[in-house]
């Protein structure tokens, strides 16, 4: 084995989500048949190298170097650091101090919830954008391809009235300032894309509660109440588990669970310290729900009841808006067009009339 077979194992590895989750829930299940962790992977890897006939397939190579770096005294999540995303480095970090067995299946969970979550979340923006570019191309290409050589046939004597003066001047317009229009659309979507994981403070705040934000934030706080579930199921404490996430998130998370810890620290319990942040984060319905199970018994099966529940609600919630702005890209589309073709047939009614 190669560097570069190395390499290319490890994004691979990393990147085949249903194929990781799937030697997890094997890993899971034999350590369940009481095989040692170094057993498992050994015989995962035999199977993933046919037996040591194609010792380089990169499922077959991340299993001899997961066992390499555990024979050298590393724990199970030092050890897959680097082969699989961060997130499921800290679920695994559970397992340190507790079972790993249960970090392992949590792991799979959890992974599927944010799958579906992200999916939910793609749906509601993706083609929502897809038709809002589709608008502005039509816009500029009626501007620069169709409408110019109407006008150019008419010449200067026809006086444009109705639609067809609005598309001429949006096509004059277009022609003119259309790489200015176009830079300043693909700058504010770069711009609010780059905002999302690193801006912070009063203002993201109320910017939370409009799209694109308020997606992202329903995404990343159903991420985030399904690790912390897993975590707390796993044997860490509440103050534990928020550490671990407040210090491997973005900015914007970060930001947030800091200053949660502030108030656990003084004191409170995690429902009341989400709401002193003031940030209604991850909505005022959960944390509701996480005052008052906070401080009761079996926290941590009410908060993996919780984090289920805000997921479908999350999914379907994402899946409804999804569907209310398809709608109205659609509608949009669909009135540019009905535009431009009212507009087109008025320019050449008009011309027509100058010159019979």
């Amino acid at each position: 084995m190669n560097k570069l077979d190395l390499l290319y194992a490890k994004f691979i590895f990393k990147t085949d989500t249903e194929k990781r989750m799937a030697i997890s829930r094997k890993i899971a299940s034999l350590l369940r048949n009481n095989f040692t962790l170094m057993d498992a992977l050994n015989r995962i890897e035999m199977i993933e190298s046919k037996d040591g006939r194609k010792p380089n397939e990169p499922f077959a190579i991340a299993m001899r170097e997961i066992q390499q770096n555990l024979e050298r005294g590393m724990s199970f999540s030092e050890a897959t650091r680097g082969w699989v995303p961060n997130e499921e480095t800290l679920l695994l970090m559970s397992g340190n101090v507790s079972s790993l067995l249960v970090s392992l299946e949590n792991v799979s969970h959890v992974v599927s919830g944010i799958k579906r979550i992200k999916r939910a979340m793609w749906s509601a923006i993706g083609y929502p954008l897809f038709l809002f570019l589709l608008t502005f191309a039509i816009i500029i290409m009626v501007g620069i391809y169709l409408v110019p050589p109407l006008a150019e046939a008419a010449g200067s004597e026809v006086v444009w009235h109705g639609m067809a003066a609005s598309l001429i001047s949006v096509s004059n317009f277009a022609n003119k300032y259309w790489y200015i229009i176009g830079s300043g659309i693909v700058g504010t979507i770069v711009l609010i894309w780059l905002s999302l994981p690193i801006w912070t403070g009063k203002l993201r705040t109320l910017f939370d509660k409009l799209p694109p934000w308020n997606i992202y934030k329903l995404q990343l706080s159903v991420s985030w109440l399904m690790s912390l579930s897993a975590m707390v199921s796993a044997g860490l404490s509440v103050p534990e588990a928020m550490r671990l996430l407040a210090d491997n998130s973005n900015r914007y998370l970060s930001n947030i669970l800091e200053e949660t810890l502030h108030y656990i620290a003084n004191g409170e319990n995690l429902g009341n310290a989400l709401a002193l942040t003031d940030k209604d984060f991850p909505n005022t319905e959960i944390i509701g729900d996480l005052v008052v199970y906070a401080d009761m018994n079996d926290f941590d099966k009410n908060i993996d009841a919780i984090a289920n529940d805000y997921m479908e609600e999350s999914v379907h919630k994402m899946e409804s808006l999804s569907s209310v702005l398809n709608s109205i890209g659609i509608i949009l589309v669909s009135i540019m067009i009905g535009w431009i073709v009212l507009g087109t047939f008025q320019m050449q009614e008009q011309i027509t009339a100058v010159f019979m």
